[in-house]
């Protein structure tokens, strides 16, 4: 059994065929071990880390960063037993004498131009026939220059000679990378002189059409990140650090194109999907949330409480779950022949991340008391915020909360998340003029909007649902009182 094992990319969840490296957490040459992560991937779900299958030497990488790679393809080959001596860099066995004693000699040094079959190239490595073989020396990275020196041309009829690293400018030398799969030579990303970037960042400007020469960065030793080019890409005037000598936005056509992939284009097929297949009704309801807003300062000061994130946000998720209780069918799904109804409560919470929109979800949430339930709903918001949900978190949604309130938006009319029969939009909370005791009042008003599969939900039940919800949010502690 070969020792040197390729690894594939695995499948990352229900229905996803493809995923991007974002980020190698190793490199050729390192040692890892079993279950350590190597390489973070988005998928159309989520971005994760995936660990590796053996413990080992990495030997290749078949793919770089930002390279979008189907599942079941190999991404990476793991040497597991090093230490059983030298393997070359293909992984292959070593040759027998007599083969070796079958290959052709090449001609002597200085018989052969620099670069062609059986002469030598950068680095002592003996070219083939295409691209160069295996180094005889140690890997050296040359210092960054701005420009290049134009190479200088051989008399006609002199001799050739073995030219220095640095006297080969027409042949950059570029940082080792492994060959890809099938021998085929992986195109080299395009560089912007004195621009540095890590390889997804280039392949996001080519993307947006921005130009990285153009931008001063803000990352690391002054590095581009992906940041500094979305600002770029949005012609952002008050960016700092890149505003200067930004590049356009659009093209010479003054168009600008943008690939729908990974979170976006996943978003966008579902949408379809649900819009023209689930037939959505909205209402809306306005609410005195005053007693609310006073009920989670009490909960604040509250010992157990000083150290836990408490928003409006929470006593709505408490109010769903509590309304969903009484209304069972508002929980449920429309599955052709017969409507699922569930028991339990998959809590779906909107968040906006950098990669898009995502709905990770809270399992069994009307299971957890006020205080778990905020635990969960701070985790899972830290968790979508640094890009770090798994696809398990995304899927088995029952029920979809999106707090477009935080925007200053006063309500919507949300569509649903496939498989689930209802989706509210919980809005700004403004003081506003209220009849408050017969007497107008400043006081914390917002307004719900409930979207639902009218299928399932017809009017009633839906108006008794958001009555439910605005009757915890007008006044938690006598609603919770008298429901439980």
């Amino acid at each position: 059994m070969t020792r040197v094992k390729e690894f594939n990319l695995p499948d990352l969840g229900e229905g996803l065929t493809e995923g991007e490296i974002l980020k190698w957490l190793v490199a050729v040459g390192d040692t890892i071990e079993l279950n350590q992560p190597i390489v973070e991937v988005e998928t159309a779900k989520a971005a994760v880390e995936i660990p590796a299958k053996w413990a080992g030497q990495v030997r290749a990488i078949f793919h770089g960063e930002g390279t979008v790679v189907e599942v079941g393809t190999p991404i990476i080959s793991i040497d597991t037993d090093p230490g059983a001596g030298e393997l070359p860099p293909d992984g292959l066995p070593a040759p027998s004498a007599a083969s070796l004693a079958a290959v052709q000699v090449a001609p002597a040094e200085g018989m052969v131009e620099p670069g062609m079959t059986g002469g030598h190239g950068p680095g002592e490595r003996t070219a083939v026939l295409v691209g160069y073989g295996p180094r005889t020396s140690a890997a050296k990275r040359r210092p960054r220059k701005a420009t290049e020196a134009p190479a200088a041309k051989a008399a006609p009829g002199a001799a050739p000679t073995m030219p220095t690293m640095p006297a080969m400018p027409a042949m950059p030398t570029m940082p080792t990378a492994p060959p890809a799969p099938n021998g085929a030579s992986a195109p080299a990303p395009a560089r912007a002189p004195g621009a540095l970037a890590k390889p997804p960042v280039r392949k996001l400007a080519r993307d947006l059409g921005v130009d990285l020469a153009t931008l001063t960065g803000t990352g690391p030793q002054g590095s581009i990140t992906r940041d500094d080019v979305h600002l770029a890409a949005a012609g952002a005037a008050e960016a700092p650090a890149t505003a200067v000598g930004a590049a356009p936005s659009f093209g010479p056509d003054r168009e600008q194109r943008i690939p729908v992939k990974g979170v976006r284009k996943i978003t966008a097929a579902n949408m379809v999907a649900s819009a023209f297949t689930a037939p959505h009704v909205t209402l809306f309801h306005t609410v005195d949330m005053t007693r609310s807003i006073k009920a989670l300062d009490r909960l604040r000061a509250l010992p157990q409480w000083r150290d836990t994130r408490v928003s409006p946000l929470l006593l709505v998720a408490k109010a769903v779950l509590l309304a969903t209780a009484r209304h069972p069918m508002v929980n449920s799904t429309w599955a052709g022949d017969e409507i699922v109804v569930k028991e339990y409560v998959n809590l779906g919470i909107a968040a906006a991340t950098d990669r898009g929109l995502i709905v990770p979800n809270i399992k069994d949430a009307g299971r957890l008391t006020l205080h778990e339930l905020a635990e969960a709903m701070t985790g899972l918001v830290r968790t979508a915020k640094a890009g770090k949900t798994s696809p398990a978190d995304m899927t088995g949604g029952t029920f979809t909360i999106t707090n477009v309130g935080v925007f200053g938006v006063d309500t919507g009319t949300p569509i649903l998340p496939p498989g689930e029969s209802a989706i509210l939009a919980f809005g700004a909370v403004r003081e506003t003029p209220w009849m408050h005791k017969g007497k107008i009042r400043p006081r914390q008003v917002t307004t719900l909007g409930l979207s639902f599969d009218h299928r399932i939900i017809d009017g009633e039940l839906g108006a008794l649902f958001i009555r439910d919800v605005g009757a915890f949010l007008a006044d938690p502690e006598a609603t919770l009182l008298a429901w439980t």
